[in-house]
Order: C-alpha cells, then structure tokens, then sequence
C-alpha cells in the first residue's frame, strides 16, 4: 500500500485499534501499536522491525522490545480479534479453514526452525512451520489463529528451547491437536462455522475427525487414497468381553479400529480384536480400489462448475457414495466424494464428510472445493504483510508478530469489503464467490477450460437462444 492510500486509511485504523486498547495496560505500550501495523501495512519491501521504525520515526530498540518485551496481553488481541470476526459474520454461512505454512529461515535460532518440509519452497529445506486457523463467508476472510509448531527435535532439546523463551510447558504436539485447541477457542469467542474443511496432512487423522464429530462440527475432509473401509456396512458381531479381558482394560465396542492398545497393566502379547465381521463380509479396499470396481467403477462422472473469481470457473468431474471407513463406526457411514478436475483427469481427490446422509452434493463440494482461499490468504500475509518477515529469536516476539499479523489483516479486508461493497444475490444475501456451485450448464460454450466438441456435445446442439437463458441453479437439474 503506498503513501497516499495509507494516509487516507489513518483515520479509519485509528478507530479501529481502539478496539484494542484494553490489551495494554500502559499507555506508552499502546502506542506503539500503530506503527507497527502501519509498517504491515505500508510498501515496504521488507517487514521486519528495523524499516517499519524507521518508517514512524520510532527508535528501533523501541518497536523490538515491543514485540519481545514490552508487558501486553497478546492472547487477549487474539480474542478480541475472533470476537470482532464472529460479531461481523453473525448469521452468515462460514466455513473455517485449517491449513499451515512455512517461512524459509536461515540459522538455527529462530523458534521452532529445522530442516522440515517446506511448502513455500516445495522441498525440504531451513524453515519455521506455522498452523493456522482461518475462516471465510462469500469475499470476505479473516485469520483467526496462528501457533508455532514444535518439532520433536526441538522438544527434546530443553536448552535450546529455555534459550529461544519457550516455556516448559510447551512441548511437541501433532499439528491437528494444535488446530482443534485453535477451533476450541475460537468457538469459546463465539465463532461458529457451517463446514470445516482441511486437507489430507489432517483428514488422514481418525482422532482428529473423531473429535470435531463429538463437538457436532461438520466437516469435510481430504483424505489419501489408501484410505481403508467399504462401501455397504460390514456385519459385524458383537461379543462380550471375558473377565479377566475387563479387569485388564479391555473393552468391546462397535465400531471402533479392529487393533487394540493394551493398557500398562496388561501383557502386550494378549490383544484381543473389539469387533468380529461375519464371514461373508468383504474385505476392506482402499478408496483408489473402491473408484475402479463396480458399483463405483459403473457410475457416471457428474460434472459441477464452481465459480473462482480469482481463477476463473473451474470445473469438476464427481462420484459421490456412502462409506464405512474402517477407522470409525462401522454403523455409522461417512460421505465420501471423488473429484477430479477437467483439465487433470489423471489426479483425483478423494474426500470425506461427516455430514447428514440427505445433505445434497451440491453442498458437500461447496465446502470441500473451496479450500482456495486459506492458500490466498497466506500469499497475502507474507507479500503484503511480512507474515514470513519476522527476524527474531524468541518464542513470545514470533507469536505476536502472528497475532500482530491476524489484526492487519482482518483491518485490510474490512477497509477492502468497505470499499468495494458486497455484491447481493437475487434473494439479497452476500455472494458467495468462489463457493456457489452448479451442473455443466453454467459453462459457456466458449469457455477456456472446455471445448464444447469434446466435453459436452449437447451445448453445441441446442439453439442459440436456449444458450443464452441463464444458467441453472444449485437445486436445478440440467436434461439435455
């Protein structure tokens, strides 16, 4: 943002930082709030605490011990920004979204920092690894939550962790635990989200899925191919646990992984399977198995068009059965999705959904599909932000240059969405763009991303006025 455009927003972003001032107990804290938002904010090639002083004309000493320092409530501004957040989506479809990135970094001091796998760079490489919490309805998108991932090499090194501020009761955890305590909170502010949708690094979690269940979320997850269950309910028998099996700490319940945990008490030689299957039930598949055989393999691609006003309309080809995924209640099936896009037919992806048997595709794919916009919002955090631009050393500055991060953007998008307007619908509700989703005849028969003579000779046939009728909708069937 350049000169001009920032000072014609100073009024605007003095107001809104008031909302934060209880996060500061001391006046000369606060103050040194704006300047540091205004630096995120600004043209700056780099985002680091040194230009964004010299930028306000603050000492750089200053801004550094503010964001390392200084005595401020930095959970607090999380909070409150969650809370501004779900007071401005109330009453609107929302869809949370759980993803992390990475930030290359060099050296070995940064927190959290290793050689890992590194998204930004596509390789494995020196990097910090961020999860984060995000949630969009229509245009509009806000970062919600974000936390360092710990990994093992670092929690097992205390030293290193005392020299880089992280406290001791900060030890390694799997990165889906760290996005449900994310979801915990951000409920507790009174967040509410329709769908929560992820990919496969958590749908591949069973304990994770498990536990948005239990909390009556809806989800809709990606999920790798060797997935394992079946499509028609396996039979499964029950049997009552012995004795000495209870007094052991074994205990049979439908439904649950076929592979028993033996408690500390009991020998690990005497495991014993909490579900029997009849003889005539199948044996499980994998989902990529499950796609080539009948019924599935019998069962026409149906083809859906989602509107992407950053990419264009992207279209894609469904299969949509129930399933038994043999890692959760064999009574209880699952919606599972096999998506492919027009243009790369070769890749498929494969996702499941927790969510009402009667629930339509249509509204399945609006969650699982619309994922783009957390990748979108980690591109705008580190080249217009500097989410990645954090050169510190310590555990508490990266944090609040996280939470720091999370109240610029949600600043910039509300400035945006004033500026521009909401666009309405027919019935007077927020678009959703990027969201709403429909059979093929929304394409146009000149379409980029589809030649007519080879994806759907039926619009070539039909006449000139029937293609310029408006396309269908969500809950219209097309009959060519």
């Amino acid at each position: 943002m350049d000169a001009s455009a920032l000072s014609a927003l100073l009024p605007e972003l003095d107001e809104y930082l008031v909302q934060f001032a209880d996060c500061f107990s001391h006046s000369g804290t606060r103050r040194h709030l704006k300047p540091y938002v205004v630096g995120q904010l600004s043209d700056l090639a780099r985002k680091s605490v040194e230009p964004m002083a010299l930028l306000s004309q603050v000492p750089v000493r200053t801004l550094q011990e503010f964001l390392s320092l200084h005595d401020w409530d930095d959970a607090k501004m999380r909070d409150r920004c969650q809370q501004l957040v779900a007071t401005r989506l109330s009453g609107q479809p929302t869809i949370g979204l759980i993803d992390d990135t990475s930030s290359p970094k060099r050296g070995t001091k940064t927190p959290g920092v290793q050689r890992q796998w590194c998204g930004h760079l596509g390789k494995v490489d020196n990097c910090v690894v961020t999860v984060h919490l995000g949630i969009t309805s229509g245009s509009f998108r806000a970062v919600l939550d974000g936390d360092v991932f710990l990994p093992e090499e670092w929690n097992e090194d205390r030293k290193r962790c005392q020299a880089a501020g992280i406290p001791d009761t900060l030890t390694y955890r799997p990165k889906w635990e760290i996005a449900l305590e994310q979801y915990d909170r951000a409920v507790k502010n009174g967040v509410r989200f329709d769908w929560l949708t992820f990919d496969e690094g958590y749908g591949q979690t069973p304990a994770f899925l498990k536990a948005l269940s239990e909390r009556k979320q809806r989800w809709v997850a990606e999920v790798p191919k060797s997935t394992m269950g079946w499509l028609a309910p396996p039979q499964v028998i029950a049997r009552t646990a012995h004795r000495a099996e209870k007094a052991a700490g074994y205990e049979v319940t439908l439904g649950s992984h076929p592979d028993i945990t033996p408690t500390p008490d009991s020998h690990p030689l005497r495991r014993r399977a909490r579900v029997r299957l009849t003889a005539d039930t199948p044996p499980m598949q994998r989902l990529d198995q499950l796609l080539e055989q009948p019924p599935l393999a019998n069962q026409p691609w149906e083809r859906y068009q989602m509107k992407d006003r950053q990419k264009g309309p992207s279209v894609w080809e469904v299969k949509h059965a129930l399933f038994y995924p043999s890692s959760g209640d064999l009574k209880k099936p699952v919606h599972v999705l096999f998506c492919r896009h027009v243009l790369s037919r070769g890749e498929v992806k494969y996702q499941l959904s927790n969510a009402a048997e009667e629930t339509p595709v249509t509204s399945l794919l609006h969650a699982g599909l619309t994922r783009y916009p957390v990748e979108q919002i980690f591109r705008e955090e580190k080249s217009q932000l500097g989410l990645d631009h954090y050169e510190g050393r310590t555990y508490g500055g990266l944090m609040r240059h996280l939470r720091l991060t999370c109240v610029s953007y949600l600043f910039l998008m509300q400035a945006m969405m004033a500026r521009r307007g909401e666009k309405t619908r027919v019935d007077g509700t927020p678009s959703a763009s990027g969201d709403q989703l429909s059979t093929l005849r929304q394409v146009a028969p000149r379409s980029r991303f589809l030649r007519p003579a080879q994806t759907n000779r039926h619009h070539s046939e039909l006449p000139a006025k029937t293609q310029r009728r408006r396309p269908c909708l969500a809950h219209e069937t097309y009959h060519p």
